[in-house]
């Protein structure tokens, strides 16, 4: 059966993505061939959203969304700025399902970084 999920992210520069996920995220990898990094990103889950909201004049043009999740927002915000991360604070938002903010990854743009409202999916009944 399937046992879990692999996320590929397309990058104008994926020396400078892969080195961010390595030392500024911190996750683990195994190299398949020289410059090819495989992350270890630990848990994951996945949702369906509809790509129109009400009052929403048209249809997201995206596809498919990657967000990050950790169990100490302020703490793992200060992790990555120690470890060479540039976000600005005053963009932490607090919705229904967690709080968090956007976070600039080299070559990709930015990845949602929140801590969850909720328990986890791979943490039912916590």
């Amino acid at each position: 059966m399937i046992t879990g999920i692999h996320t590929i992210v397309y990058s104008d520069d994926p020396p400078a993505t892969r080195a961010f996920f390595r030392d500024v995220i911190g996750w683990d990898f195994i190299e398949t061939s020289p410059g090819w990094l495989i992350f270890a990103s630990g848990p994951s889950e996945g949702g369906v959203h509809p790509r129109t909201w009400p009052g929403q004049e048209k249809p997201y043009d995206q596809r498919h969304e990657i967000s990050l999740i950790c169990d100490d927002l302020d703490d793992t915000l200060a992790q990555l700025r120690e470890r060479g991360a540039s976000f600005d604070p005053s963009t932490i938002w607090e919705r229904e399902y967690g709080r968090g903010l956007d976070i600039p990854v080299p070559g990709i743009g930015a990845l949602m970084l929140y801590q969850p409202s909720y328990a986890p999916a791979w943490e039912p009944g916590v």
